[in-house]
């Protein structure tokens, strides 16, 4: 891998933290079963990225108000959190904490920027034991624009007085490495939900099965290096 310059980094949560995309597909499976939608599992995969309630206004038009888009999107993620947590700890991505506590150590600035709401942020985020080693936390309540766009990652490096274009952004969706490149940031994919082949099309500065053997280095002259 070729070292990466940087100033801040910024993390996605869902499938870059913890290897939880496929509890998601399987919750929005049968939330979209349930609303009359017969989607298989590998299809949900590709299709159901974002924001819950931009999801649910694309699928459906206006057949539910913003009211009931909330609720539909709170009990899908009630069933996800209800899931997941006994799996939680196992799930992490192999070498994440350590290299969060790595990064904490040397000063470096991190935040989370996730499609994923609040509720379900901070869910993981606490889990981890984490939150103190945070500058700042985004989530889809606090956007307008969900992933590609790159709003999210752009109120997380305001919120750790970073410029988003000297920010390294860790992700594992398709959508949120475009979101990544839309922001002009380098971005690390992590392989945890997609396959190379469906980056193709993407600038990815390097892709990883997780983060173990990566290493971040202060420079003389200022910011940090990703190596390994």
């Amino acid at each position: 891998m070729t070292p990466i310059p940087f100033k801040g980094i910024l993390f996605d949560l869902d499938g870059t933290l913890v290897d939880n995309m496929m509890v998601h597909h399987r919750a929005w499976q049968r939330k979209l079963g349930d609303l009359g939608l017969d989607y298989t599992l590998d299809r949900v995969k590709a299709e159901i990225h974002g924001v819950n309630t931009e999801i649910l206004e694309r699928l459906f038009g206006d057949r539910f108000s913003p009211d009931e888009r909330l609720r539909i999107s709170r009990e899908k993620e009630e069933a996800y959190r209800e899931i997941f947590a006994p799996d939680l700890a196992a799930n992490t991505v192999s070498g994440a904490l350590d290299f969060i506590k790595q990064a904490y150590a040397l000063d470096v600035p991190m935040a989370i920027g996730t499609a994923g709401p609040e509720e379900n942020a901070f869910f993981v985020i606490d889990a981890l034991d984490i939150r103190s080693m945070l500058g700042h936390v985004v989530h889809s309540g606090m956007v307008t624009n969900g992933k590609p766009d790159p709003e999210v990652f752009r109120q997380a490096a305001d919120g750790i007085s970073v410029p988003l274009e000297d920010c390294l952004i860790f992700e594992d969706s398709v959508t949120g490495a475009r979101a990544a490149n839309n922001a002009g940031c380098p971005v690390v994919v992590l392989t945890t939900t997609h396959e190379r082949e469906e980056f193709a099309e993407l600038n990815v500065a390097a892709f990883r099965e997780d983060f173990r053997g990566l290493t971040v280095e202060r420079q003389p002259e200022g910011g940090f290096l990703l190596a390994q």
